[in-house]
C-alpha cells in the first residue's frame, strides 16, 4: 500500500484483474490482506469468524508492531469499530437512539440552515477570493463538523483542532513521533471536552455517554468514552466531508449527470449513492481479523492477519456492477439484492451515521447546485492535490468558482 495514498482506482482495477483478495504490505512491511470484490468483501464484512478486536491480530499479540505505527489507533482504539459480540452490542446500542431515521430526519430543519449559512461564506471568500474558493474548506468541512459538534456538544473553539488531529490520525504517511504526538493530543482535548461535559451536562450526546458511565455497573469505562468520541468525530465527519467534496467533482466533470437531476430524472439521492459506489470517501478500512485461517474467493486467509476492507475497489467491480463500472451514472440501476454499493460497511458494523451522512450530503448537494448553478472547478481534476493516505479517498482542497 502506497503510505503517500492518491487516486486508488488504477491499482484497484489492477488488482481486481488478478481477483477479489490480494496480499497487501502495509507500513512497516507489514504483511496484510485487502478484500477488493464485491461480493467477496460483502462475504468478509458478515463472516461469523473474522473479528474486529485487536487481540486477535497476531503480530501486535507477538509485540511486533513498533510505537507509533501510523496505523495503531484503528487497531487499538476502545470503542465500536475494535468490539466483537456483546460488547460492540453494549456500545452501539449507548449511540444508536441519536442516528435512528427519526432522530436524523429531525436534524433537517438545522443542517438546511447551516448550509444556507456556510454558502454565504463560500460566495463571501470568492469574492475576496477573486472569484475562487475552497469549496472544501468553507462548505463541505464545516457542514458535517458543524452538525456533529452540535450532536456532541463540542464548543466552536475546538473544532478546527480536532480536524487537523483528525486528519493525522487518519493519514499513513505520518511518522511514528507524529502518530503518537497526534493519538495523545486527540485524546487530551477529548478528555478535557469530557471533563467539561461531567462538570455541566448538557442536553448532548457526550453527557449522555458520560451519565451512561457514570451509571451502576460501569456501562462505558473511560476508555471506551474517549474511544466512543474519537470514532463520532472522525467518522462524523471525515466520511461526509469527503463524500460531498467527491460528489461536487463528479458532477462538474459530468454535467450531463448533473443535467439529468435537474430534469427530475435522477435525484439528489441518487447523486450521492452514486459517489459512494463510484467514489468512495473511504479507500481501505483497517481493521478485521479472521480468528482462523480463512478461505475467501479460493483465497486462504491466514488467521490473525491485518485485513483491509477495500471500498473503493468494490464500487467499481465490473463483476457485480458491469462493464461500465468506472462510468459515473447517476441512475444507475439499484441491484435486485437492495445493495448498490458497500461503501458504508456491511453486516454488525454498518456505518451507524448512515442516515446522517446521506442527509447532509442530498441537502449540501441540492442546495450548493441550486444557489450556484453554473458553479465549476478553477483547477483541472488532475492538478488537485490527493490525501495522504490509502484509507481516506478525496482531495486535500478544492477550488471551485460558484458562478450564480
Amino acid at each position: 500500500m502506497d503510505p503517500s495514498g492518491g487516486c486508488p482506482h488504477a491499482a484497484n482495477a489492477r488488482l481486481l484483474a488478478r481477483g477479489a483478495v490480494a496480499p497487501v504490505v502495509l507500513p512497516g512491511e507489514m504483511e496484510g490482506m485487502a478484500v477488493l470484490g464485491h461480493d467477496a468483501l460483502r462475504e468478509f464484512l458478515a463472516h461469523p469468524d473474522v473479528a474486529k478486536d485487536a487481540r486477535h491480530f497476531t503480530a501486535l499479540r507477538e509485540g511486533r508492531i513498533p510505537r507509533g505505527w501510523p496505523l495503531m489507533t484503528f487497531a487499538t482504539v476502545r470503542g465500536m469499530t475494535t468490539a466483537d459480540g456483546e460488547d460492540h452490542r453494549r456500545l452501539r446500542s449507548l449511540v444508536s437512539r441519536a442516528f435512528t431515521a427519526r432522530r436524523v430526519e429531525e436534524l433537517r430543519p438545522r443542517i438546511e440552515q447551516l448550509t444556507i449559512s456556510l454558502l454565504d461564506d463560500l460566495d463571501h471568500a470568492a469574492a475576496s477570493g477573486g472569484g475562487v474558493a475552497d469549496l472544501r474548506r468553507h462548505f463541505a468541512l464545516p457542514l458535517p463538523m458543524g452538525v456533529i459538534s452540535e450532536l456532541l456538544g463540542v464548543e466552536d473553539r475546538y473544532r478546527d483542532r480536532l480536524h487537523h488531529l483528525s486528519n493525522q490520525v487518519v493519514a499513513t504517511d505520518i511518522g511514528p513521533q507524529q502518530a503518537v504526538a497526534a493519538n495523545r493530543e486527540l485524546v487530551a482535548v477529548l478528555g478535557e471536552i469530557a471533563a467539561a461535559k461531567a462538570e455541566r451536562p448538557g442536553d448532548d450526546l457526550t453527557s449522555a455517554l458520560i451519565a451512561a458511565r457514570d451509571e451502576e455497573g460501569d456501562r462505558l469505562g473511560e476508555q471506551e468514552l474517549i474511544g466512543t468520541l474519537v470514532l463520532m468525530i472522525i467518522a462524523g465527519h471525515e466520511t461526509t466531508l469527503n463524500l460531498i467534496t467527491n460528489a461536487v467533482r463528479a458532477l462538474c466533470a459530468h454535467r450531463d449527470q448533473l443535467e439529468l437531476v435537474r430534469k427530475g430524472e435522477a435525484g439528489w439521492g441518487d447523486v450521492v449513492e452514486e459517489t459512494l459506489r463510484w467514489d468512495a470517501p473511504v479507500s481501505y478500512f483497517p481493521f478485521r481479523y479472521p480468528v482462523r485461517d480463512l478461505t475467501v474467493d479460493g483465497i486462504v486467509i491466514p488467521k490473525g492477519t491485518p485485513v483491509l476492507a477495500g471500498y473503493s475497489a468494490a464500487g467499481r467491480d465490473p463483476a457485480v456492477h458491469g462493464a461500465d463500472a468506472d462510468r459515473f451514472d447517476v441512475t444507475r440501476p439499484r441491484r435486485t439484492d437492495a445493495v448498490r454499493h458497500l461503501s458504508l460497511g456491511y453486516g454488525a458494523h454498518f456505518c451507524l451515521g448512515a442516515p446522517l451522512a446521506r442527509l447532509e450530503a442530498g441537502v449540501a448537494l441540492e442546495r450548493l447546485f441550486t444557489r450556484f448553478p453554473g458553479l465549476e472547478l478553477a483547477v483541472p481534476e488532475n492538478e488537485l492535490s490527493r490525501h495522504s493516505s490509502f484509507v481516506g479517498n478525496s482531495v486535500r482542497s478544492l477550488p471551485v468558482r460558484p458562478r450564480p
